[in-house]
């Protein structure tokens, strides 16, 4: 299932934060990205509506099996694509903006050839 930008960066905001807590709020992804109250509640039901983000019996969201895995692949373009820049010279804040950009809309076929790059000459990927 494809879903919008915006979709893709609330999963990655809800997967960051759920490595550092397993305890991840709506008001914390708001506060995180800097949204409101009413955007993120909006997003989340959205995200719950076709089944990458569910709500425990605590009220804290939790990512799907599907919600990871597309999250995951998310971060994993995110931070590869920031290590490449970084490589290349740009500054670290600057990478990591062009990567959040980039990485919705670079193609698997391209990204999978980026990483084979990367890896042939010795980048540390993870």
């Amino acid at each position: 299932m494809s879903i919008q930008e915006s979709g893709e960066m609330y999963l990655e905001t809800i997967y960051i934060l759920s490595r550092k807590s397993s305890s991840v709020r709506s008001i914390d992804v708001g506060e995180y990205m800097g949204y409101s109250k009413p955007s993120v509640s909006r997003a989340i039901g959205l995200l719950k509506k076709i089944g990458l983000v569910r709500t425990d019996e605590n009220g804290y969201l939790k990512l799907t099996v599907e919600g990871e895995e597309k999250a995951r692949a998310i971060y994993e373009r995110h931070t590869i694509l920031t290590k490449l820049f970084i490589s290349l010279g740009v500054d670290e804040k600057t990478a990591a903006e062009d990567a959040c950009r980039i990485e919705h809309y670079i193609s698997d076929k391209t990204f999978e050839a980026l990483k084979d790059h990367m890896k042939k000459y010795g980048y540390e990927l993870s």
